[in-house]
């Protein structure tokens, strides 16, 4: 159960971040440097929040999805005395945190000065709904996670 779970929560969030980055690199350039990430909260505080949520998400930080995620595998590999596995999780989580905070404070710092490469970005309406319907079920599935959970015991045939 605690994989099915991990998988759908990441699943969620990485579509989620790699949504903002795909909306946010046009036909003429990809956003692909830390760089071009600066002072994007103050110009497109939307789109900022929604990635500083998935990156959050991702790093595992709590009432995200990711966070959940998370608990449920160490849980699972406690409950298994698998604590090499446990212990490179933990650890990679946080190294994990150090680059995904890097982007997020990037994202608040003031811009270098070069050419903003989203400033006249224009994100469709598609786009729009879905980074929201993404963002909610990121937020839902880490504030409420029991609904997920009995649909995936359901799925599994797992009795409570």
């Amino acid at each position: 159960m605690a994989v099915s779970f991990y998988l759908i929560a990441y699943f969620v969030t990485t579509l989620g971040a790699f949504g903002i980055i795909t909306v946010l690199s046009g036909s003429q350039r990809e956003i692909d440097r830390i760089d071009d990430y600066h002072g994007m909260a103050s110009r497109r505080p939307w789109l900022s929040g929604v990635f500083t949520a998935m990156l959050l998400s991702l790093a595992g930080i709590p009432l995200t999805a990711g966070f959940i995620g998370k608990f449920y595998i160490v849980k699972a590999g406690i409950g298994s005395s698998l604590w090499l596995l446990v212990i490179t999780l933990v650890i990679n989580s946080a190294m994990g945190l150090f680059y995904y905070l890097r982007i997020v404070v990037a994202l608040f710092k003031e811009p270098n000065g070069n050419e903003d490469p989203v400033a006249a970005l224009k994100v469709s309406l598609a786009d729009g709904i879905t980074l929201a319907v993404l963002t909610i079920l990121l937020l839902w599935i880490g504030v409420y996670p029991a609904m997920l959970i009995a649909l995936i015991q359901v799925t599994m045939g797992i009795s409570l």
